[in-house]
C-alpha cells in the first residue's frame, strides 16, 4: 500500500510495477477522508464572513452562523464520523444500491411520513450539488474503476467510489453533529457543494494516478439494456409536471386528503386504507402556477377560484376549501394516469401495439381513478393488476412476428375493448381479467404438465447433487495420506458419489448403502496403490471382475455416458496392471494421462436433462462468439446474478445462435437449478455456475422482473422527487 503513496492524491510519487487492485484503490481513496471533510469544514467557516462581488458581506442569520460555529468546533469528532461512515457506505455500495433503485418509489409514498419524505429530497438535494461538481471528472473514474473490477465495458453503478457513498457520510455527519433539522437543512446545499469541490479533485487525481500505474480504462459502449425493474427515462417531464406535481402533493393524493371522488360512504370506506402514520403536511409552493395550468385545463368556478389562491396552509391542515382541494385531487391522479402511461408508451420491451392499447385505456383509467382513488394505494386494485398481468403476459413476445403474439393480441384487444365500452370501475377490470387468466391457463395447460415433470426431475436432481457434495467430502477424507491417481480420487468425488447419492434416494427405508456403491469405495481406493496391491495381487485379481461390474451398474443408475465409460475403464485398469511385473507398455502414463472428471459439475442425468431441456456448461461454452457478437449490438448488459431473479422475470437466452425470449417459471430450494420456458413451452433448464458461465459470456441477459406497472408509477414518483429538487428552496 505504501507504494501507492499520492501526493495529496493523483500522481504516485514512484511508479508500481504492480497494477493496483481495487481494494488498494479504495484505500487511497479513504486515506483522504480528513482531507474532504476539512475542505468542507473551511468553507463553512469562510461562509460565515464572506463577502459579496462589492464588498458587501453576504447575510446568514444569526442562528445559522451560531450553527455553523458549532459544527466546525467538533472538527475532531466530525472527521472520525466521516471516516467510519465514508468506509461502511464504500464497501457496503454493491449490496445496500443498485443503480435502478430509485431515491423513492411510488410504494414508499403511503408508509413515509413527513420526516422521511424531506429525508428523501434532503438527500436528493446533496446529491445534486455533488454531481454537478464532479459530471466532467466521474465518468473517467468510472472507466478505470470498471476495469479494475474485471469489466471490458463501462459499469458506473458498481463503482463502489461513486458520489452518492460520499454524500451519505456526510449526511450521516450532519445528522450526528447537527440536531437541530432547521439547522441542518440549511446547511446542507452549502456543504454539499464544498464536498463536491473537494471530491472532484479526488476524482481526477485517483484517475491520474490509476492512469500512471498502467490501468486501462474500460470502453463506453452504448446505453445498457432494461435490466431488472425500470423502464428507463426519467419519466414524462411536461410543463404540468414541473408545476403541479410534487412528492407532497403524491402522498396526499394516496392518503385521501385532496377529497378525490366521493365524499359519501365509498370515501370514508377508503380513508380507512390509509396507514395511520399519514399525518397533515404544509403544502409545498407554487401555488399560483400550478392554479394557472390547471385554468388552462378545467373551465369550472372552482378551478378559476383557485388561481388566485397562493395562501400556504397551516401545519395540520388542508390548504384550500374542500371543492378546490378536490379539483386539485382530479387534476393530480389526471396527471399520474397521463405520466405512468406515457411511461409504458415509452418502454420498449413492450410490442408497439401493446403499448398503443395500454394507452387507449388512458378514458377509461382517468374515470375509474377519479370515482376510485384506490387504484393509487392499493397495488392490488383489479386495474393495477390487469395491466400488470397484461403487459407481464406481453414480455413473452420480443417481435410481432413471433408464434402466438396474434393470439395474444387479439384477445387482449377484446379486453381492453369491453373495458371501454364498460362502466369502467374495479369491477369492470376484475371480471374482465378474470376472463383473461381463464383464457390463458386453457392455452398453458399442457405447457404447465410437462412444467411440473420438469420440475420434478430437476428437483430430485438437485437433491442428489446435494447429497453427493457431502459424499465427496467423506470420499475425500478416505484417500488422504495415500498415493492415490487424480483420475480416480476426481471419479470419486465426481459421478461416483452421485451414484451413492442417487442410490440412497431411491431407498425408501433409508439403509444408507441399499446396492453396495458405498463399501466399494475403499475397495476401489485400495486396488489402485501399487504399493499394497503388489504384496496381495490374488486379492486384486478376485477383486477386479466385480469390481468393474459394481461401476458399470452404478454407472448406469446415473445415466452416465455410455462413450465415457471405456475410456476410464482402461485407465483403471493400467493402474490396476501396475501391481504386477509386466504391465502394457505405457500403460502408467497413459493413466495419469487421463483428465479426471470435474468433481464440481452439476450432474444431470440423460432423461432428467431431456424432460427440462438441460443446457450443460459445453453448450454454454460453444455460443461465446455469437453472444459476443450480439452483445456488440446491444451494448452492455446490466450486470445481475442469479438472485436477482425472480420467478416471472423475463429474459432473453441464446440458443442455437438465436435468442429466445423466456420466462423463469422454477428455481430449485437451493438456487442451484433454474429452469425457463420459451415460446411452445420449451424448457430450457441449467444450474446456477452454467447460468452464472452464460451471463459472463452475454449469453444470457434479463429483459423485466415482471414489475412494468410498478416501474412505471416509480418513474411519476421521481418526476414529482425531480420537481421538489427544482423547486423547493432548502434554506428555512
Amino acid at each position: 500500500m505504501k507504494s501507492f503513496v499520492l501526493r495529496r492524491i493523483g500522481v504516485a510519487d514512484d511508479r508500481s510495477s504492480v497494477r493496483p487492485a481495487l481494494n488498494a484503490c479504495i484505500e487511497v481513496v479513504l486515506e483522504q477522508s480528513d482531507l474532504l471533510i476539512n475542505g468542507v469544514l473551511d468553507g463553512l467557516v469562510a461562509s460565515t464572513t464572506r463577502t459579496g462581488g462589492k464588498g458587501s458581506v453576504i447575510d446568514q442569520p444569526p442562528w445559522l452562523k451560531l450553527a455553523i460555529g458549532d459544527f466546525c468546533r467538533q472538527a475532531p469528532a466530525i472527521r472520525t464520523t466521516f471516516a467510519a461512515h465514508l468506509r461502511t457506505a464504500v464497501y457496503n455500495s454493491a449490496t445496500t444500491e443498485k443503480a435502478e433503485q430509485p431515491l423513492v418509489s411510488f410504494e414508499d409514498l403511503q408508509i413515509l411520513d413527513s420526516k422521511e419524505i424531506d429525508a428523501n429530497i434532503e438527500f436528493a438535494l446533496a446529491q445534486q450539488e455533488v454531481l454537478r461538481s464532479v459530471e466532467d471528472v466521474l465518468p473517467g473514474l468510472n472507466a478505470l474503476v470498471s476495469s479494475l473490477l474485471g469489466w471490458i465495458t463501462v459499469q458506473a453503478h458498481l463503482n463502489p467510489l461513486r458520489p452518492e457513498s460520499f454524500v451519505r457520510a456526510l449526511q450521516a455527519c450532519l445528522r450526528a453533529h447537527v440536531p437541530e433539522e432547521r439547522e441542518r437543512t440549511a446547511m446542507t446545499t452549502s456543504a454539499s457543494g464544498l464536498l463536491g469541490v473537494g471530491l472532484r479533485q479526488l476524482y481526477k487525481e485517483v484517475s491520474e494516478w490509476l492512469r500512471s500505474q498502467g490501468v486501462e480504462p474500460a470502453t463506453p459502449v452504448g446505453m445498457p439494456i432494461a435490466g431488472l425493474g425500470a423502464a428507463k427515462g426519467k419519466g414524462a417531464e411536461s410543463s404540468v409536471a414541473r408545476t403541479l406535481l410534487t412528492l407532497d402533493r403524491l402522498r396526499k393524493l394516496l392518503s385521501g386528503e385532496l377529497n378525490i371522488g366521493f365524499t359519501g360512504a365509498g370515501s370514508q370506506d377508503f380513508l380507512h386504507t390509509v396507514p395511520a402514520s399519514f399525518v397533515a403536511m404544509e403544502d409545498l409552493q407554487l401555488v399560483g402556477p400550478m392554479m394557472k395550468r390547471l385554468a388552462q385545463r378545467a373551465s369550472s368556478p372552482q378551478a378559476q377560484a383557485g388561481k388566485s389562491s397562493d395562501t400556504p396552509a397551516r401545519p395540520g391542515q388542508v390548504a384550500r376549501e374542500p371543492t378546490q382541494s378536490k379539483q386539485l385531487g382530479k387534476q393530480l391522479g389526471d396527471e399520474v394516469i397521463h405520466m405512468m402511461l406515457d411511461n409504458l408508451g415509452r418502454d420498449e420491451r413492450l410490442l408497439h401495439d401493446v403499448r398503443v392499447l395500454v394507452q387507449s385505456l388512458e378514458p377509461v383509467l382517468l374515470k375509474l381513478s377519479q370515482a376510485d382513488p384506490r387504484f393509487f394505494s392499493e397495488r392490488q386494485h383489479p386495474a393495477r393488476l390487469f395491466l400488470d398481468r397484461l403487459t407481464h403476459r406481453s414480455l413473452a413476445f420480443s417481435s410481432a412476428h413471433d408464434e402466438g403474439v396474434h393470439r395474444f393480441l387479439k384477445s387482449a384487444t377484446q379486453a381492453v375493448g369491453v373495458l371501454a365500452r364498460g362502466e369502467g370501475d374495479a369491477a369492470s377490470f376484475a371480471y374482465v381479467l378474470k376472463k383473461l387468466e381463464n383464457g390463458w391457463k386453457r392455452d398453458d395447460a399442457t405447457q404447465r404438465q410437462n412444467q411440473e415433470v420438469a420440475a420434478k426431475a430437476l428437483l430430485h436432481a438437485e437433491q442428489r447433487n446435494l447429497l453427493a457434495q457431502s459424499l465427496a467430502e467423506d470420499f475425500q477424507q478416505r484417500q488422504a495420506g495415500k498415493d492415490i491417481a487424480e483420475l480416480v480420487g476426481g471419479f470419486l468425488r465426481g459421478p461416483w458419489a452421485q451414484v451413492v447419492a442417487e442410490s440412497q434416494l431411491r431407498c425408501v427405508d433409508g439403509t444408507s448403502d441399499p446396492d453396495g456403491f458405498l463399501a466399494m469405495v475403499d475397495d476401489l481406493i485400495w486396488s489402485v496403490q501399487p504399493n499394497l496391491t503388489r504384496r496381495h495381487r490374488n486379492r486384486l485379481v478376485e477383486m477386479v471382475p466385480g469390481l468393474l461390474v459394481k461401476l458399470r451398474q452404478g454407472l448406469q443408475l446415473i445415466d452416465y455416458p455410455a462413450e465415457r465409460v471405456p475410456v476410464f475403464f482402461d485407465a483403471l485398469i493400467s493402474l490396476h496392471e501396475q501391481a504386477f511385473e509386466g504391465p502394457r507398455q505405457g500403460a502408467a502414463e497413459a493413466a495419469s494421462g487421463q483428465a479426471a472428471p470435474d468433481a464440481s459439475e452439476f450432474w444431470v442425468g440423460e432423461q432428467e436433462a431431456g424432460d427440462s431441456g438441460y443446457l450443460d456448461e459445453d453448450a454454454a461454452l460453444g455460443v461465446e462468439r455469437a453472444a459476443q457478437e450480439a452483445s456488440l449490438e446491444s451494448g452492455p448488459p446490466r450486470p445481475w446474478t442469479a438472485g436477482d431473479l425472480v420467478l416471472g422475470s423475463w429474459v432473453e437466452l441464446l440458443v442455437g445462435g438465436v435468442w429466445l425470449r423466456a420466462q423463469l417459471t422454477w428455481a430449485s430450494p437451493h438456487k442451484t437449478l433454474f429452469m425457463f420456458v420459451s415460446h411452445g413451452g420449451l424448457a430450457h433448464s441449467m444450474s446456477r455456475r452454467t447460468m452464472d458461465r452464460l451471463r459472463m459470456r452475454g449469453s444470457i441477459r434479463v429483459v423485466s422482473d415482471g414489475r412494468l406497472i410498478d416501474n412505471a408509477l416509480d418513474g411519476v414518483a421521481q418526476s414529482a422527487l425531480q420537481n421538489d429538487l427544482t423547486h423547493t428552496d432548502p434554506a428555512p
